[in-house]
């Protein structure tokens, strides 16, 4: 996507390991959603981690399985931390 839906993007801080650069560089890669994560497979993996700094993060920190709590519309023990301003 060249941009977020018209509802506008999600906060991608709320996967762990991603912070405020890493959000961006993910826009950047035209990742603004959850349910775009959450469909990502084992090819968007790899395309995605090769374009990321932080080689093999994706899988440690189980992107695509919170990102699909996420997207249904329900939390990790991690974004509710993020929504309480106690990470970052």
């Amino acid at each position: 996507m060249k941009a977020p839906r018209k509802s506008g993007a999600d906060d991608l801080k709320q996967l762990k390991g991603v912070g405020p650069k890493l959000e961006q560089t993910l826009n950047g890669l035209g990742f603004w959603h959850f349910d775009q994560v959450a469909k990502w497979g084992a090819d968007e993996i790899s395309w995605v981690d090769d374009n990321l700094s932080f080689k093999g993060r994706i899988e440690r920190d189980g992107w695509v399985e919170q990102a699909k709590v996420l997207a249904e519309g329900g939390e990790t023990e991690f974004s509710s931390k993020v929504k309480k301003g106690k990470v970052y």
